[in-house]
């Protein structure tokens, strides 16, 4: 992996920018079928999928009364 240096607050989001076009744009992804992330979104693409779910699903930990919740505003007292 190639190694970077910045000076300065400006050159790292400069880089930081380079490098999510690259992963987002031009990087193919396994887990996608081989395509970009970008491509996939534009056109709605439901990749098929490629990987295995090797966990048991539990729903009971789930709680169901959440949804029902009221939520409060801390921020307002």
């Amino acid at each position: 992996m190639n190694d970077y240096e910045v000076d300065n607050l400006t050159e790292a989001r400069a880089l930081l920018k380079e490098i999510v076009k690259l992963y987002n744009k031009e990087r193919p992804h396994m887990i996608l079928g081989m395509l970009t992330p970008e491509l996939v979104h534009a056109e709605s693409l439901k990749p098929k999928k490629v990987w295995k779910n090797y966990y048991e699903k539990k729903p009971d930990i789930v709680n169901l009364d959440q949804d029902n919740q009221t939520t409060v505003n801390l921020l307002q007292y």
